[in-house]
């Protein structure tokens, strides 16, 4: 599992750096196009927008499986290292019940309740947009359940220590 989490999120850098490069061009261009040639972009404007979006749920994914996120654990902290491991393990299958539920489940939903409209400034359908919403829920329930087999087996600390940060 430590390979396909490396692999992963190797291939999440890759993807997120693309994002952002193809976001930066796209704002450029239409500022460009908007203030040079007194020409305003219909379309880079929607996929600025679809950019950003895609860019934060997979950004979010990679720093989740980093273990990157703020987290308030000053009193897991104090508790003997057992209770820690418990709290650890609720908390990873509570955010895998909210990726499976809300990201994935609610995501697919809207999916398919979005697939058959049309954008008017991008040849895609909304529904193809929308994709980000489950395929993120995939990537964070795969990175939950990482963490959750990583704290259980010893592996990986309950608590992320800010020294410890760079080696995770």
């Amino acid at each position: 599992m430590d390979a396909v989490k490396k692999v992963l999120d190797r291939v999440l850098t890759v993807v997120c750096v693309v994002l952002f490069s193809a976001l930066v061009l796209t704002v450029a261009w239409q500022v460009f196009a908007r203030q040079v040639l007194d020409s305003p972009s219909g379309w880079s404007e929607e996929l600025a927008k679809y950019l950003f979006i895609w860019l934060g749920l997979l950004g979010a994914a990679l720093v989740f499986g980093e273990r990157g996120h703020i987290a308030v654990d000053v009193g897991v902290r104090r508790l003997p290292a057992g209770a820690q491991r418990v709290l650890a393990a609720v908390v990873q299958l509570a955010i895998l019940t909210f990726a499976a539920t809300a990201l994935v489940w609610g995501g697919y939903r809207v999916v398919v309740l979005a697939w058959d409209q049309n954008l008017t400034g991008l040849p895609v359908n909304v529904g193809s947009l929308y994709l980000a919403l489950p395929l993120c829920g995939v990537l964070v329930a795969f990175y939950a359940l990482h963490h959750l087999l990583a704290t259980a087996t010893g592996a990986e600390r309950a608590t992320v220590l800010e020294t410890d940060r760079d080696a995770v």
